[in-house]
């Protein structure tokens, strides 16, 4: 097998996704495995990973299957240079500025949650410092 590639498994282990999600993503068309061995097997080359990246990334986000492809797509394009002329070039630099901007609305709604979170943890720990205290002091260890 040629070492550029990797099987469904190493690409699971790096992308910490399951196969069974990788091969969602295949069946949806999100990705395709660049090759196939001999004996059938998925073939991965880092291109393919990143891509896997790309839709980990975008999940706990909120973003759709349909919004990842769209994604996808505009990026491929980009990166393939199949722009047919610059208005087809700056609409796809717009799609992608559209969800960069979308995935910072969301990051910022993430961070005021964590934030929540993290007050209401803190509440909940001061609390039980609190009523350990007070308990420790109604009850006192029992001797021998």
């Amino acid at each position: 097998m040629d070492s550029r590639h990797m099987q469904i498994g190493e690409v699971a282990a790096r992308t910490e996704l399951s196969l069974r999600t990788i091969r969602h993503y295949e069946e949806t068309g999100l990705v395709t495995p660049s090759a196939r061995s001999q004996g059938g097997f998925r073939l991965y080359t880092e291109a393919d990973v990143a891509r896997l990246m790309v839709i980990r990334r975008m999940k706990p986000l909120g973003f759709t299957l349909d919004q990842m492809r769209d994604l996808l797509d505009a990026t491929d394009r980009l990166d393939a240079g199949t722009a047919a002329d610059a208005a087809e070039h700056a609409a796809l630099l717009e799609r992608v500025r559209t969800y960069e901007r979308a995935a910072t609305e969301q990051v910022e709604k993430l961070r005021v949650q964590l934030a929540r979170a993290e007050d209401f943890a803190a509440t909940l720990a001061a609390r039980l410092e609190r009523t350990a205290g007070a308990g420790a002091a109604d009850h006192p260890p029992a001797g021998p």
